[in-house]
């Protein structure tokens, strides 16, 4: 039977039940908990080091009502990455490739964040839906873009994640499967195709830890307008 490309997007069943809950539970058993000795592992070490660099990036242009929200969007940041990354393991199902999955993390917090504005400072979240020195005929145009482009705002998240992975994962797959083809035919092309696969999962390594620190910028900075 041949199966579609897309086929590796599909969430893996057993007896019929959904994996899908296995694979978000994965992350939380990889890493190590802190302990109370006065000196920590390599490990321990490295992993404070990056989530205080990272807070730290994310933090610092936020006044102190933003800083609340440290813990949750460093949870989320260190999450996506490790979904992403366990995604490009042969033999694995990434979860971030479905729209749904992103959306549940987009809209709950791209709402919280407008409610904390509407209720902390309405004018000032309103002022955002209509820019200053604005001509009157423009006005109701102009309110009417600010807030579709308002609403936009969580989709864009959620369809940005899923469709940089889901093509990098469609393209790591064509090419592997190029180069598994060409190489009884013509071994020196099938060669430059594996070198160029290589090169190419280097390259999703690197889109995998990106798009999970763009999806968690962007929240802050829509957090940063309404604190």
């Amino acid at each position: 039977m041949t199966l579609s490309f897309f086929d590796q997007f599909m969430s893996p069943t057993l007896l019929g039940i959904p994996l899908i809950a296995l694979a978000l539970s994965l992350p939380w058993i990889l890493y190590p908990k802190p302990s109370n000795r006065w000196l920590n592992n390599r490990l321990l070490t490295l992993q404070s080091w990056f989530i205080s660099r990272f807070t730290q990036q994310i933090f610092q242009p936020l006044s102190l009502g933003g800083h609340k929200w440290a813990m949750l969007l460093t949870s989320l940041m260190l999450f996506l990455i490790t979904l992403n990354m366990l995604g490009l393991l042969p033999y694995t199902f990434t979860p971030t490739t479905q729209l749904s999955l992103n959306m549940a993390f987009a809209v709950p917090l791209w709402l919280a964040t407008v409610i904390i504005g509407m209720r902390n400072q309405p004018t000032h979240a309103l002022a955002h839906l209509l820019p200053e020195g604005t001509p009157t005929l423009l006005i109701p145009v102009l309110i009417m873009i600010e807030t579709i482009s308002l609403f936009i705002r969580p989709l864009a998240l959620g369809v940005r994640l899923t469709a940089n992975l889901t093509a990098g994962h469609l393209l790591i797959q064509l090419i592997a499967t190029a180069a598994f083809v060409l190489l009884p035919l013509m071994p020196a092309v099938a060669i430059l195709t594996a070198t160029l696969l290589f090169l190419l999962t280097l390259l999703e390594i690197a889109v995998a830890m990106i798009q999970a620190y763009v999806f968690v910028l962007l929240l802050s900075l829509y957090l940063q307008e309404n604190v």
